[in-house]
């Protein structure tokens, strides 16, 4: 599937209730997920200890929850372009629900339907009902909305 390329308001509302699209695969090494728990902090044994791990609920280290969901920005950008921009803001998640842990090795993708959209007084709101699914398996790593609001030139 090729990027869809926006441009204006009335372009982006073209596309309501649709899949827009779905990103390429991408793997989550255990180099990543030690560089994230590094970055927040959160070293929590069944992310970083791989030994420890095998004994562990999933018997391999998994993937952070917020390190998926740190993922949706750079899976967007395969999706979609934006055109005559003053700015993107990311305005907020809801309805997010973590449904199966990815371990360490798998791979990812985002699948982005717009949801709604709506004009607040010419800012351009939208709402990205998404799912990062997991290669291989039934049940996605993570769904929900992404709320983003644009700024049309």
């Amino acid at each position: 599937m090729s990027k869809l390329v926006i441009s204006s308001y009335e372009e982006f509302a073209q596309h309501v209730g649709e899949v827009i699209g779905t990103s390429d695969w991408l793997e989550v090494p255990q180099d990543r997920i030690n560089l994230f728990a590094d970055a927040t902090l959160d070293h929590q044994w069944i992310h970083v200890d791989q030994e420890r791990s095998k004994d562990g609920p999933f018997g391999q280290t998994i993937v952070h929850g917020y390190l998926t969901l740190s993922l949706l920005p750079y899976m967007w950008e395969q999706i979609i372009e934006v055109n005559n921009l003053k700015m993107m803001v990311n305005y907020g998640m809801d309805k997010m629900k973590f449904g199966q842990a990815v371990l360490s090795g798998q791979s990812v993708r985002l699948v982005a339907t717009l949801q709604s959209i709506a004009n607040l007084r010419g800012i351009c709101k939208v709402e990205i009902k998404f799912a990062i699914e997991i290669k291989d398996e039934r049940k996605p790593a993570l769904t929900g909305v992404a709320t983003f609001l644009y700024h049309f030139e």
